[in-house]
């Protein structure tokens, strides 16, 4: 009862398809401009259905610059696990790593691996391709929304989401379980952590030590978002516009880092790439608790118009927009892919 009036008095909780309710009739009224629902198709040319769905991550990290994403490797379904190693090898991984769906749904089924046994249990449960990445070095993750017009030489940052991780600090007293109930936050991952930790989860934490359970930034496996809008400098924009630039056909999305800190970020150094989203990108700053729902909306909207207006521009350059039948085989094959990883 605790956690479930928590879920209903805190919105950023809500189920996706209730806080939506409101963008359903502006997402038809650009569909009737467009004269289709899948105008998003254009709104990032080079990236699979402008990266709405069925977008390959993998395919994503080949259109960036190298120096700015950590070393990662494609894993196709059903290959042996002794070339996963050899894999693992040739791009000179060391444990941990990380582990994720190639074609991901909302931070499902990522996982921080630490040794081989880990890798051979994850792929052996694996039933979809996925990626096997440096884990990154530096301690902090934003989420930087960047928009930028086809005609446009210069973008702009719309948006920043600061990230807390799912972390629990010792008194020396507690298990790491009676920690992560005294937050409801935590407590409602305690189920996945179950799973995950095992035992592990009754250990005693010395005083003052801190334990970072999910060591990635993602909001529906317990990390906090905090809107850091006010962050957005000429600086920063500069740097990451510098880095869009290089990114064939990259117009609407969020960008997720992982940086050691701000003053470095914005000389541009001590910074990678954890993931580039496209079409599908939400402005996850909303989710900051101090946030309504009705501040949610209002961006909500703001941004949706963003991909509306850019994805007819670049239809009007030359972009195809998806047929219905293409875009519905499409759809259900997310629906597939997201029972496989839901499932995992």
């Amino acid at each position: 009862m605790k956690l479930f009036l928590h879920k209903l008095l805190h919105w950023e909780y809500w189920p996706m398809h209730i806080v939506y309710i409101p963008i359903y009739f502006l997402w038809a009224y650009y569909a009737l401009k467009a004269r289709t629902i899948f105008f998003f198709n254009a709104a990032n040319p080079s990236i699979k259905n402008g990266g709405f769905i069925m977008e390959s991550k993998q395919a994503i990290y080949n259109l960036i610059p190298q120096r700015y994403y950590p070393k990662t490797g494609l894993i196709p379904e059903n290959t042996a696990f002794e070339q996963v190693l050899e894999k693992v090898n040739q791009l000179g991984l060391q444990f941990p790593i990380i582990a994720k769906p190639d074609i991901g749904l909302r931070g499902s089924a990522v996982k921080k691996i630490d040794n081989e046994n880990e890798l051979k249990a994850y792929h052996e449960k694996a039933n979809f391709d996925y990626l096997v990445q440096d884990l990154i070095p530096f301690a902090n993750e934003i989420g930087v929304f960047y928009v930028r017009y086809p005609h446009e030489k210069t973008g702009k940052i719309t948006g920043i989401v600061g990230k807390e991780f799912l972390i629990v600090t010792g008194d020396g007293q507690s298990t790491i379980e009676t920690l992560i109930k005294k937050d409801p936050r935590h407590e409602m991952q305690l189920q996945a952590l179950q799973k995950e930790y095992g035992n592990a989860l009754q250990t005693v934490l010395p005083k003052g030590e801190n334990k970072n359970l999910v060591p990635y930034g993602n909001h529906i496996r317990g990390a906090k978002f905090l809107d850091y809008s006010h962050w957005i400098s000429p600086q920063l924009t500069e740097v990451i516009n510098e880095m869009c630039l290089q990114i064939p056909g990259f117009y609407f999305g969020r960008l997720d880092l992982m940086y050691n800190s701000i003053e470095e970020l914005e000389q541009g150094k001590n910074f990678s790439v954890v993931e580039l989203n496209g079409a599908a990108s939400e402005p996850t700053h909303i989710y900051d608790p101090k946030h309504s729902v009705f501040f949610g909306w209002k961006e909500l909207i703001r941004h949706i118009r963003y991909m509306f207006e850019i994805s007819v521009a670049n239809h009007k350059n030359g972009a195809p927009y998806l047929s219905h039948k293409a875009g519905m085989k499409e759809y259900r094959m997310h629906l597939e892919q997201s029972y496989k990883i839901l499932n995992f």
